[in-house]
């Protein structure tokens, strides 16, 4: 029931901007449409791999539509704004754990940002860049696996960025090294199979890949469920680590201002 009302309440908080929103939609589809189009272009001299051109643009433009509901969610979950005002030291002594509550917030506004940005956007594309839809059915299910697990993943690691904030108050930069790192390492720019080995090992060594490169190759039919497998493990040990944190963060409670 709590995690209802909590992610209603972030779902229709979302909908008073609809309009205001509509730039950030114009914006990603602009930077996506770019990169698509880099790609289009040396895709004419080369193959590309595996990917093909097409495949290359299909690729893109389900980043960049993906990226709204794994990279661009809610900084630390809102936890640094709730340690500079004291309100976490409220949230701490509900009955419900503060992962619960946070979380809950959070996937009304992934659920907003799904169906007002990634989804049109993506049908943009479609039309666009003639993109092709899966022909087997369970690629979509296989897909949403993927994306959930990814869109938990990114709200697991935003929770200790948020839970940080009670050790250096300023836990901003933590939010912009996440970015970067996943930039990076999720294979948003080029596939991690084109990446140098020892990059690829490293980003493998990770739960980045599990939010773009592996939802979006599981959407275009090249790999199979058992590459999920990682993003269950992952979703345990930042679960655990969660958890774990939050026990630390009970003891180290202090609140500015006395």
């Amino acid at each position: 029931m709590l995690f209802t009302v909590l992610a209603k309440k972030a779902y229709a908080r979302n909908l008073q901007y609809r309009a205001s929103h509509l730039l950030h939609n114009v914006v990603s589809l602009v930077f996506g449409f770019i990169y698509i189009r880099i790609w289009a272009g040396l895709g004419e001299g080369s193959p590309l791999g595996e990917y093909g051109s097409q495949g290359m643009v299909a690729y893109i433009a389900f980043n960049q539509c993906l990226l709204w509901v794994t990279m661009f969610i809610t900084n630390g979950l809102g936890l640094e704004q709730s340690v500079r005002t004291g309100q976490i030291a409220l949230d701490l002594l509900r009955p419900a754990h503060l992962f619960y509550q946070a979380m809950s917030r959070e996937w009304g506004q992934i659920a907003y940002q799904f169906l007002y940005k990634s989804l049109p956007i993506y049908i943009l594309y479609f039309f666009m860049f003639s993109l092709r839809l899966p022909d087997n059915g369970l690629v979509f299910l296989w897909t949403a696996v993927a994306v959930a697990f990814a869109a938990y993943l990114s709200i697991c690691i935003q929770y200790l960025i948020g839970l940080a904030a009670l050790w250096t108050i300023e836990s901003r930069w933590f939010f912009w090294l996440n970015y970067a790192l996943g930039m990076l390492l999720a294979g948003f720019f080029i596939p991690l199979s084109w990446v140098p080995g020892w990059l690829r090992a490293l980003s493998f060594c990770s739960p980045y890949p599990y939010l773009l490169y592996v939802p979006t190759r599981q959407y275009m039919g090249l790999d199979g469920p058992g590459a999920l497998l990682g993003a269950a493990g992952w979703a345990c040990a930042l679960t655990a680590l969660g958890f774990f944190a939050t026990r630390l963060a009970r003891r180290k409670l202090e609140v500015q201002g006395g």
